[in-house]
């Protein structure tokens, strides 16, 4: 049997992949969880051989839990999204996950990917690769990128400068930038491109 822990914060989709799932003679449902940071706790504890992980999730994401736990336990990951994006995959990828697939797949792909994950081969959605080999990379500087991480929160520029220790103005030399390359109008905005993209 493979033991799989499912982390979603949306119930309804959470509860009928689970019950989809059980209904596979090799699959056995371990744990369902409602977001990373519960995900991580649980995964510790009960060492799933696979972590279905929906990428979009409150507090600690998908991604985020992932990168937990490819330093602590020994257990194989799937992401899923609503948005699979380029950069969304490509951030997955960093973080160490073992599959990548989008919600929109059939109850029936998702458990022949965990499949083949816990056998240890790799998946990742043909549609979702080959657009990643298509996106453009990031046009912003490393420090560009420091000042979206850093006030992805919706910090102020004086928090952000403390942050980096830099001064206001060159945190307000770097945003202006910002904005210019990526053609948007606030801060917000790109940060929310960035992440997206996965560059943040």
């Amino acid at each position: 049997m493979i033991r799989v822990l499912i982390a979603d914060d949306e119930d309804m989709i959470r509860t009928a992949l689970a019950a989809l799932l059980r209904l596979e003679p090799d699959i056995d449902v371990i744990a369902e969880c409602r977001d990373g940071a519960e995900a991580v706790e649980v995964a510790t504890r009960l060492t799933p051989d696979v972590c279905l992980f929906d990428v979009e999730m409150p507090g600690m994401d998908g991604v985020d839990a992932a990168a937990v736990l490819r330093r602590t336990v020994a257990t194989r990951i799937v992401a899923v999204t609503r948005h699979a994006r380029p950069g969304v995959l490509r951030r997955a990828l960093a973080a160490g996950v073992h599959g990548f697939m989008p919600k929109s797949r059939r109850a029936q792909d998702v458990a022949e990917v965990i499949r083949q994950v816990a056998g240890g081969r790799r998946y990742i959605d043909p549609e979702v690769a080959a657009d990643a080999l298509a996106d453009e990379r990031s046009p912003l500087t490393d420090r560009e990128l420091d000042v979206l991480r850093a006030g992805a929160g919706g910090e102020t520029i004086a928090q952000i400068a403390s942050t980096l220790h830099l001064s206001p103005g060159t945190v307000r030399n770097h945003v202006s930038s910002i904005l210019g390359k990526l053609h948007l109008r606030t801060r917000q905005q790109a940060a929310i491109e960035a992440r997206e993209r996965g560059w943040i």
